[in-house]
This record gives C-alpha cells, sequence and structure tokens, in this order.
C-alpha cells in the first residue's frame, strides 16, 4: 500500500444528483462537474475538484440505480481551514448538523452532518 495516498476515491451514493450537487456546492463553496459513465450501468456522477495525482483523495456523487443513499457505515471526512466555516452553511443548504464543531485533541476539531441525501459526512480542522 503507498502510505502516502492511502485514499485515491471515494463516493457518496445520492437519490437526487441535482439536489445533492447543489448542497455541496454551496456548503464548500465550489463547482461540481459532470463525469462521463465509466460503465455500462445507469449511472450519473458529479466529481468534487481535485487532483488524481496530488496527495489526498477525490471523489464523486454518484447515482446508481441499485445503490440507495444513507445508511451506510463508511465516513468521509472533508479538511477545511475551520469546520465552522461550512458548519454555518449546511442547515441554510438543507442539510442538518449532527454534532456541531468539538475538539478532537491533538488531532483537531471536527464537525458531523447530515447531507440531503441521508449520508453523514464529516469536517475535519485543525483551528
Amino acid at each position: 500500500m503507498n502510505t502516502k495516498r492511502p485514499i485515491v476515491w471515494f463516493e457518496i451514493y445520492v437519490d437526487d444528483i441535482e439536489r445533492a450537487a447543489k448542497f455541496y456546492e454551496t456548503i464548500f463553496d465550489v463547482t461540481l462537474e459532470g463525469l462521463p459513465n465509466p460503465t455500462e450501468d445507469e449511472l450519473q456522477m458529479m466529481t468534487f475538484p481535485g487532483d488524481m495525482n496530488a496527495y489526498g483523495a477525490n471523489g464523486a456523487l454518484v447515482k446508481a440505480q441499485d445503490v440507495k443513499a444513507g445508511g451506510n457505515s463508511t465516513l468521509v471526512y472533508f479538511g477545511s481551514a475551520d469546520c465552522v466555516t461550512e458548519e454555518l452553511r449546511i442547515e441554510k443548504a438543507g442539510g442538518k448538523i449532527f454534532r456541531p464543531k468539538m475538539a478532537i485533541g491533538e488531532y483537531g476539531f471536527i464537525t458531523l452532518f447530515i447531507d440531503t441525501e441521508g449520508n453523514m459526512i464529516g469536517l475535519h480542522s485543525m483551528e
């Protein structure tokens, strides 16, 4: 395993890709872009901005016929300068705060929230 980049991709499954894209674009102040379907399945994908060759992971929202949103056991954390910045946008964008910004000792701070599709997502910052 390449320990410098142990996670290379993530997918957040959604039921309404337009609603989910608007939510993430609003809280992170970014633009998601459509990806061509890489398979024969009925699949829609909207990617987060990123560089697949740089450190860290890039990923996409995915609408798939056979995969329901929410209820999974994987938690994705997005990096932040200060969790409060994005936290203040979550409810206005249609999400719910599950756990407001809290200290995790020497490892910084996290916020946990539920997106418009029922997925729990995390924010992480050192401030």
